[in-house]
């Protein structure tokens, strides 16, 4: 009986103490900042102190570019960067804005938005669009982009311009479209 007791008083321990670390990890803040860490990012296009993470996004879709002469050089043209068009989703994968331009806009699904200033690029990959760090305008509307001061683009996949199509003088004109994805970790002040 006394083993079978002590048996009993161990098991129920252990599912208490089970049951509270559940809880304890389900009431985390994601917004808090505890989700997204800064520290491998190179520190130029690192947010500034007194900012937190507000909501993390993935963007995915499809940058624009279109064969242009090339700027200050008469009789050279190249891919020029034309705009994106992107759908921003959670974390689980539910779409919560877009991403379009130009000008570049982070809209979210509740009708807030806005545009930003490019504060710094850095290289993230020979395949892949920059990181870039950029400081958020005045919103338009109120919602989720209310009160963002920053926004970071990380993780990124594809984007460059394109490698498999010709950017020549009898081909200005021509558009391309790229597929691509990253995430837009958008910041508040705290």
């Amino acid at each position: 009986m006394r083993h079978s007791l002590s048996t009993r008083f161990a098991t129920v321990g252990l599912a208490v103490s089970a049951t509270a670390l559940l809880a304890a990890c389900g009431s985390m803040d994601r917004s808090s900042g505890m989700a997204f860490s800064q520290a491998s990012l190179p520190a130029s296009i690192q947010v500034p102190a007194g900012n937190r993470v507000a909501m993390e996004t993935v963007g995915k879709g499809e940058i624009l570019y279109e064969c242009r002469d090339k700027a200050g050089m008469p009789g050279q043209v190249e891919w020029t960067f034309v705009g994106p068009e992107a759908k921003l989703m959670d974390r689980g994968g539910k779409q919560v804005g877009r991403y379009f331009g130009p000008p570049a806009t982070w809209e979210a699904s509740d009708g807030s938005k806005l545009t930003a200033t490019q504060l710094a690029v850095a290289p993230s990959g020979p395949t892949s669009l920059p990181y870039q760090l950029v400081k958020a305008n005045p919103a338009m509307g109120s919602g989720a982009m209310t009160g963002v001061t920053y926004i970071q683009r990380v993780a990124l996949q594809g984007g460059v311009a394109p490698t498999t199509m010709a950017c020549t003088a009898t081909s200005k004109g021509q558009r391309a479209t790229v597929p691509y994805q990253a995430d837009y970790i958008f910041y508040k002040a705290m």
